[in-house]
């Protein structure tokens, strides 16, 4: 019986990971939401829960594995998350009909933007960690 048991517990604990570790992110999202409003902060409350869980990291409390695969399972849903922004796109097709190239143009120049600066700070990082691997 014991045997059987312990096939089956790390089954269990698998499956319920990923739950528990959205519901991990959701009690934080709703514990920052409270903190935005007892402390009157001008920032949003998913920016402070993303701060929080960071540092919840960095002083270890919590561990990165126990948080790891509830990550990679909100980014591989993420589609759902912009349903949302695909209804409000056909509700709003004369807007688009009339100036679509004009939010196509901000949308293009700001993904350029993004992806210029990200590959410029990744290659800051990647210089600053190799000159470091040769001084050791």
């Amino acid at each position: 019986m014991a045997v059987a048991l312990s096939r089956v517990t790390p089954a269990v604990v698998q499956r319920l990971q990923v739950p528990f570790q959205v519901l991990l992110y959701a009690g934080l999202f709703i514990f920052a939401e409270y903190l935005v409003g007892w402390l009157h902060l001008p920032l949003p409350a998913n920016l402070v829960g993303m701060v929080l869980m960071l540092a919840l990291i960095l002083c270890r409390i919590v561990p990165l594995r126990w948080v790891r695969e509830g990550a990679r399972w909100l980014l591989a849903e993420m589609l759902l998350f912009f349903v949302p922004a695909v209804v409000a796109v056909v509700n709003y097709v004369h807007l688009l009909m009339v100036d679509g190239w004009r939010i196509f143009a901000v949308i293009a120049l700001s993904t350029l933007m993004v992806l210029g600066a990200t590959a410029w700070v990744v290659d800051k990082v990647y210089r600053y960690e190799t000159r470091g691997q040769k001084h050791d």
